[in-house]
């Protein structure tokens, strides 16, 4: 009788394992979570390897129970050396995790002080004086919307860490309200607000405002309307807040536990009330589609 762990034995083995860390994950969630992450990126490994050694390698007349042990063991450890990689498989299955037991990733505030900045935010985002012209690898002149996206990738994938919610996502949202960046809330000395996600300032907003003129629909029907908008020092204190008003706010709750999917995204902002146009979902969904073949682009 064999005594190599076939594929049956090694899943239930693990099965039970994740089992293990389910039940642990009571007292610490979040480490539980990774735990579990880095077991099922573990387990795909595996396959992986059995797989490609299957689809590339004839069996011998000198294979044997040996030989198959050390076969095993090779393909573990280097499973092994892929798993847990920052930016890897583990991280994706964890966030998703997060999401779909309804925990909230949480937003550094420990530096934070009178209208919110994120340092990390702050530093990864260019500055306003900069006037350089983005160009490709080519050396040509990008798009407004290429060059919009170059400008902020680095700030959403900060807010991505913060919330959970796709980088993608939040860039096409910040693209939609900003037209690219062209249409800026301007304040009333025509400085930029740099508000390029449209938060209007509510009462319990104590910071700058900018007041304009906008389109609301009420009732279905578009109407010209003066409206205050919060105004910010910089574009990584616009970043921060986006990023702390959907992170925090339970109104947006189910959207950021459904930011995966790049419609029920859009489609939970707009039920959520974050922008009154009717057409609001199907616009975001194309202009987050058009941000993520443009990112595909750069690589």
């Amino acid at each position: 009788m064999s005594m190599l762990p076939n594929s049956s034995t090694t899943l239930s083995m693990d099965l039970r394992s994740l089992d293990r860390l389910k039940s642990a994950a009571s007292a610490d969630p979040k480490s539980g979570i990774k735990q579990a992450a880095k077991q099922l990126e573990g387990l795909f490994m595996q396959e992986l390897m059995k797989s490609m050694r299957a689809s590339t390698m004839a069996t011998g007349m000198l294979d044997n129970q040996a030989t198959d042990m050390a076969t095993n063991m090779l393909d573990t450890q280097f499973a092994n050396q892929m798993t847990g990689i920052p930016g890897g498989l583990s991280e994706v299955i964890a966030k998703q995790l997060e999401r779909q037991m309804g925990i909230k990733p949480q937003v550094d505030t420990s530096s934070f002080s009178g209208q919110t900045t994120l340092p990390s935010i702050q530093q990864a985002t260019t500055p306003t004086t900069d006037t350089t012209p983005y160009t490709g690898a080519d050396g040509k002149k990008l798009s407004a919307a290429e060059s919009f996206i170059r400008k902020h990738q680095w700030a959403a994938q900060v807010a991505e860490r913060a919330t959970g919610i796709p980088a993608s996502n939040i860039l096409g949202q910040a693209a939609l309200e900003s037209g690219w960046g062209k249409h800026e809330i301007k304040t009333a000395d025509g400085r930029p607000s740099h508000n390029l996600f449209g938060i209007k300032a509510g009462p319990e907003w104590k910071g700058k405002v900018a007041e304009v003129t906008t389109t609301e629909y009420v009732h279905g029907v578009a109407k010209k309307v003066t409206a205050k908008f919060r105004a910010y020092d910089s574009y990584a204190e616009a970043f921060t807040d986006h990023a702390r008003l959907l992170s925090q706010s339970p109104r947006y709750s189910q959207t950021v536990a459904s930011a995966d999917s790049v419609k029920d995204y859009a489609k939970g902002l707009q039920q959520a009330g974050y922008a009154t146009d009717p057409a609001y979902a199907d616009k975001l969904t194309q202009v987050i589609n058009t941000t993520l073949r443009l990112q595909r682009s750069f690589s």
